[in-house]
Order: structure tokens, then C-alpha cells, then sequence
């Protein structure tokens, strides 16, 4: 090649190189069209190994999903932001390197070794509720880029991306309190996940613009909805006036597997007797129930917008994705609240 473009091989490399020197910008343009019209005569192809090598880059994108297994399967509620960081990887030209808890020989998906494999990457973007935040922020500190799917504004320098849920969870409580709703009950997980916290914020404010009362019972925490959630206690609610309920989405649905259960044993029917939301998508295996009022998680953009932001970090640039809105839709599990005697 260096023959045929009348320079030096050492010209040639400095022409080719993928992160080229000061040298390298030295060279005229003349020489470097001669010599890249050498390279594609001869049919030269860039080895990607020797690039990457040179760049000091993988061209990978790690993605840590703190599950046994990855969630693949369709019906799990990480998929949908899988299928936006596929695609967006795809079009960026990254590839993809999976990794989750089972994959650090049994230690566990929160321990200094288990995090230490996503160096195989050129950055991270982390998938879960409940990360380990000392072993994130150890990432952060030495240089890493890392990105965490869902608001983590807790642990500084840690950049995100995630759905706006308070402004979400206001439109619901909106819309309840337009139909008539003045008593409104949120039943939640016994968590403090970002994401959980939000929609409970997102609560509160909806009930205070509305002139409703938000008081500590206005939400129902615990660890075992589906257990504490009883028909007794839903009973007791309506008989003291509260005529719509609110659940929150998590991974499991407990809050709202345990809201339906409890209406049914309680006899009351929906939405004649009572109104009920739900903060995200119901789970694929009540995908024959009625589509509750609420709002669409847009999760596939959630994933792209993950994987931008990531590899702008991964090139050294400073960056930002903003908060991504969620479309309420009004649904058959909502109506006019019953009429008091």
C-alpha cells in the first residue's frame, strides 16, 4: 500500500489509525487521498480487533441485570427495555455484553467481583429496583461510565434516564378526581425504589391539587400486599368513604395482584362500587382481565435513550437524556363513584 501511494509505511499507519496524533494531522490532504485510494484499490479492510486495540475501546456496551437469569423472556417487565437497548446499540454500532448476578461463579450480584466484570466493556448501563450503591459509586469514581436505567439521584455522579412518574401518577389522580373521587387510596410495596417514591410524590401532589385529603392513610404500605390486603380492610375503607384505589407497579405486581384479589373476596364490583387504577402496565398473565386505567410506560425508549446516553459518556462527552413522559389512558376499571345514601 505504501508503495503503491509513494509514501512511507509509517505514513500509511498514520492515515489508517483510528485515533490518530498530532503527527497523523500533520499529514496534507493530497497524501492522505492518496493513500486511502491505495487501501480501497487493494481491497484494505480495517481489522475491528486492531482498531479497538489502537482506540483503547471494545466497541461493547455492558448490561448488568441484577436477576439469577437475564430477562429474555417476553414476558418479564425488564424486556421491553431490552428490546430499545438492542436496537439502539444496533444502531450506533455497539455490540452487546450481558451479565447478571449468576455470573460471578456464585458470589452474589452485589459484590465487589460481580460488578468488576462489566470492565469487559467499555461502560455499563445497570438494570434493576435495588442496586448496590457503594460498588456503583466505586465504578463512578474511577472513571467508568456507567448508567443506570431509573432515577438514581442519590448516588452523585451516577448519570440515568427514567420515566416521569410523578407527572404521571398526577394525571391519574386527576382524572379520578374529575369523575367524582374524594376519597383515594394508593396501596404500594414496602420499598423505597426511586421509581416507587416517585409515584408516591406524584400522588400526594395530585391529591393536594385536587382539594383532596392526604393524610398517612391516604397510602397503604407493605411487604406483603398480597397477604395484608385483606377483604376486611377493603371493606372498612369503602364503609369510611374511600371509593377509588391506586396501585403501584413493581416487578411483581404485588400491589395490584393483591388489590384485585381483595375487591373480589370483599364482593364489591368495579366500577360501579369502586374505581381502580393502576401506576404502569398490568402483568402479562391477566393479560385476559380489563385493561385498568393508568398510564403506558414507555420502556423501549427508556432503553435507547439508556444506550445514548452511555456511549456519549463512553466518547467523553458531557450529556444529558431528559425525563421520559408516560401516556395516561383511561380505562373500563374507572368510573363516577357510587352515589351516597
Amino acid at each position: 500500500m505504501a508503495r503503491l501511494a509513494g509514501v512511507s509505511q509509517a505514513t500509511v499507519s498514520l492515515v489508517l489509525s483510528p485515533k490518530p496524533d498530532r503527527k497523523g494531522r500533520l499529514i496534507s490532504e493530497e497524501t492522505r487521498q492518496r493513500v486511502l485510494e491505495a487501501a480501497r484499490s487493494l481491497g484494505y479492510v480495517p481489522d475491528p480487533a486492531a482498531r479497538r486495540l489502537a482506540a483503547a475501546r471494545n466497541n461493547l456496551l455492558g448490561v448488568f441485570s441484577f436477576t439469577a437469569t437475564f430477562p429474555t423472556d417476553v414476558q418479564h417487565s425488564y424486556y421491553p427495555f431490552l428490546v430499545g437497548v438492542e436496537r439502539e446499540a444496533a444502531a450506533i454500532g455497539y455490540d452487546l455484553v450481558l451479565f447478571t448476578g449468576s455470573s460471578t461463579g456464585g458470589t452474589g450480584a452485589t459484590g465487589p467481583e460481580a460488578l468488576s466484570r462489566v470492565r469487559l466493556a467499555d461502560g455499563c448501563l445497570f438494570i434493576g429496583r435495588h442496586t448496590p450503591r457503594a460498588e456503583l459509586k466505586r465504578q463512578v469514581e474511577d472513571g467508568f461510565p456507567v448508567v443506570h436505567l431509573g432515577r438514581r439521584e442519590e448516588l452523585k455522579g451516577v448519570a440515568w434516564v427514567g420515566a416521569d412518574y410523578v407527572r404521571a401518577t398526577r394525571d391519574v389522580v386527576g382524572h379520578l378526581a374529575e369523575l367524582g373521587h374524594r376519597r383515594i387510596v394508593l396501596v404500594r410495596e414496602d420499598d423505597d425504589a426511586p421509581a416507587s417514591t416517585d409515584r408516591q410524590l406524584g400522588f400526594l401532589e395530585g391529591l393536594e391539587a385536587a382539594g383532596l385529603p392526604a393524610g398517612p392513610t391516604a397510602v397503604f404500605r407493605s411487604a406483603d400486599p398480597q397477604r395484608e390486603l385483606t377483604p376486611e380492610r377493603l371493606r372498612a375503607w369503602a364503609d369510611d368513604g374511600v371509593t377509588a384505589f391506586i396501585a403501584d407497579e413493581t416487578d411483581t405486581r404485588a400491589a395490584w395482584r393483591g388489590l384485585l384479589s381483595a375487591v373480589r373476596e370483599a364482593g364489591l364490583h368495579c366500577p360501579a362500587e369502586v374505581s381502580l387504577a393502576l401506576l404502569g402496565s398490568p402483568p402479562s398473565d391477566l393479560a385476559s382481565e380489563p385493561v385498568p386505567t393508568g398510564f403506558d410506560i414507555p420502556r423501549p425508549q427508556l432503553g435507547a435513550a439508556a444506550v445514548r446516553l452511555l456511549a456519549a459518556l463512553v466518547a467523553g462527552e458531557e450529556a444529558r437524556e431528559p425525563l421520559v413522559g408516560c401516556a395516561f389512558h383511561p380505562g373500563p376499571t374507572t368510573g363516577p363513584p357510587p352515589a351516597r345514601p
